[in-house]
């Protein structure tokens, strides 16, 4: 019995050192058991901010974004006429012709040569050249204002008696429908856009309808015109069938009552008689819900002649009722104004010289002139 309990008291001993032992490694490095948990294994990733969770997250207001107001229409035709005048080689050399003492053959060949090369036309020329000898033998050889005759006569020839108002109201509660033609290269997408902000600047509701599939990036051109009004646009998918976004748009613009939907189209070479059907088949398709109240052919005016050969396609197909000119910037071309309308029977209504975005004016015959001749 005594030895039995020995050996248990001999056994317990031998725990008792073992445990001290093995703690006693477990500290030599520090002398100490260390009283607490090293501070860096508790302490957040340097990288990851601490949350408290007593304060709720503080959540950043993202403010819409400013919509921008445009330029009346009477302001811009007075900085359109500003910015043509002076600067059109056209009028200034008919006034310097014009204001020699003695006009013989010489002069006149060269005015006809002048006006011929601001591409007016040879009818018109050969029209405005016999007034003005007309005048000059009525009045005894010479003209007493130069500028005024030619003022006058250059007015008649542009006609001011031409309805020049965009027709941008439908009748019956339906909008009006302007589908803008012309092809690319033209500034018909950036018209479209500029259209939209003269509609904004006479407080009226629009929608405009990305009808050029084809082109890339036009509905996101176009949709950034918008966004910078408030107008919404209306899209279809890339390559998609162009009449049937249009016939979209005309839908929404009906049951939302907005005064006006812009179309705008395809701008494939004219040539091509694949978009020449395209475009009947929109028209076509838009005039089951809605007429079309203008057709707007967008011209380059330095392109001349060439020129005047689309606006003689387009109108074929389309019905044009009216034209815009852009790039009209005092290159002596001027006078393609006259020879569109001569060709087609159909007036400019809106003009633009520049890249701004309010560079887009009513067109009107007399201040054109004057400009011509400033």
């Amino acid at each position: 019995m005594p030895e039995l309990l020995y050996l248990i008291i001999g056994i317990a001993v031998i725990g008792v050192l073992a445990v001290v032992g093995f703690v006693g490694t477990r500290v030599r490095g520090t002398g100490k058991l260390p009283d607490k948990a090293p501070t860096d294994v508790l302490a957040p990733p340097r990288d990851v901010p601490t949350v408290d969770v007593d304060t709720p997250p503080v959540v950043e207001s993202v403010e819409a974004p400013t919509l921008e107001r445009p330029e009346k229409p009477s302001s811009r035709l007075v900085r359109l006429r500003q910015r043509l005048a002076g600067s059109n080689a056209l009028g200034r050399g008919l006034l310097g012709l014009l204001s020699r003492g003695k006009l013989d053959e010489d002069t006149w060949e060269a005015i006809e040569d002048l006006l011929i090369g601001a591409d007016i036309g040879v009818a018109p020329t050969q029209e405005l050249v016999e007034k003005l000898r007309t005048r000059l033998r009525v009045e005894g050889g010479q003209v007493p204002d130069a500028r005024a005759v030619l003022r006058e006569e250059l007015i008649n020839l542009v006609d001011p008696t031409m309805e020049r108002a965009l027709q941008v109201t439908g009748a019956d509660g339906a909008p009006g429908v302007v589908l803008v033609v012309g092809v690319n290269g033209t500034g018909k997408t950036t018209t479209v856009g500029k259209i939209a902000r003269i509609l904004v600047a006479d407080d009226r509701t629009a929608l405009l309808a990305a009808a050029d599939t084809f082109r890339a990036a036009a509905t996101e051109q176009l949709a950034t015109w918008g966004d910078r009004v408030g107008v919404e646009v209306v899209r279809g998918p890339e390559g998609g069938d162009p009449a049937s976004v249009a016939f979209d748009a005309v839908k929404q613009g009906m049951d939302r009552g907005v005064d006006t939907v812009v179309v705008d189209t395809a701008g494939r070479l004219q040539n091509k008689q694949g978009l020449m059907d395209e475009l009947g088949k929109v028209k076509r398709v838009i005039e089951k819900q809605a007429p079309v109240t203008e057709v707007l052919l967008v011209l380059d005016a330095t392109t001349g002649q060439n020129g005047l050969i689309q606006a003689k396609v387009f109108s074929e197909v389309v019905d044009v009722t009216g034209i815009v000119l852009t790039k009209l910037d005092g290159s002596a071309k001027g006078g393609i104004v006259i020879a569109v309308q001569r060709q087609l029977g159909v007036p400019v209504k809106l003009v633009g010289l520049g890249e701004g975005p309010d560079d887009l004016a009513p067109f009107d015959a007399a201040a054109f002139v004057d400009a011509l001749l400033s």
